[in-house]
């Protein structure tokens, strides 16, 4: 992914134990984008990003119809389809920060004699935390089968804001996270995200933005069954 300018938080991590070290800068990372490289003091440094990281949620990359719609047989399926080349670009430069996201469909029809267009429902939700859902969207998209033709593609571009404020870690738990510890004292082997309230200042922060098929309930469930 590319930004034409991006703010970043650099939180290093300087703990005794190795263990503890990878396991404060997978939680950092978790909802940010960035890596983990070794501090100078013998800790893990963070880069976290207040751009949000773009994924799909399991179970709603694809979608399938089925004709008739009762039908969960094999040989019932009308169209497949499923959702690839998810990309973003962030713009970070202002209180507002937007991320637009790019993804490709491709489907497969099963009767080709005529054209036919098919119009898949899709979403975008921007998920605080991990798990709280604070903003959604639901969009459309039209593939065009031509007469004879068995495959289609289409591509969309849809967009995610999240506020600045939100996404930035309260000075007083950066300096907690940033703190240098040294061998020897009473904190060194302690993972700062231990502490409950850091660990849930870190959660607000991170966000993440999510796309997928807008699926019906039985829809979920064929996709996490079959």
């Amino acid at each position: 992914m590319r930004w034409p300018f991006r703010s970043f938080e650099k939180v290093s991590v300087a703990v005794k134990a190795p263990i503890l070290a990878v396991s404060a800068c997978a939680i950092l990372l978790s909802g940010c984008a960035g890596k983990g490289e070794v501090d100078a003091t013998g800790g893990i440094s963070a880069v976290r990003s207040v751009c949000p990281p773009v994924a799909i949620p399991a179970a709603t990359g694809d979608i399938t119809l089925f004709d008739p719609v009762t039908s969960r047989d094999q040989s019932a399926i009308d169209v497949a389809g499923f959702m690839t080349n998810v990309r973003s670009t962030c713009a970070d430069a202002t209180d507002q920060v937007v991320t637009n996201v790019t993804f490709d469909i491709r489907a497969r029809r099963t009767r080709t004699e005529a054209a036919r267009d098919v119009t898949l429902p899709y979403f975008i939700t921007v998920v605080r935390g991990g798990s709280a859902v604070v903003a959604k969207r639901i969009g459309r998209v039209t593939l065009h089968f031509a007469a004879g033709q068995a495959l289609a593609s289409a591509s969309a571009t849809t967009t995610a804001t999240v506020s600045r404020a939100a996404a930035t870690l309260p000075e007083d738990v950066r300096e907690k996270l940033t703190r240098k510890r040294k061998a020897g004292d009473q904190d060194a082997a302690v993972d700062p995200l231990s502490t409950p309230e850091v660990r849930q200042a870190v959660l607000r922060a991170s966000f993440e933005a999510l796309v997928g098929f807008q699926l019906t309930d039985d829809q979920l469930k064929y996709n996490a069954t079959r």
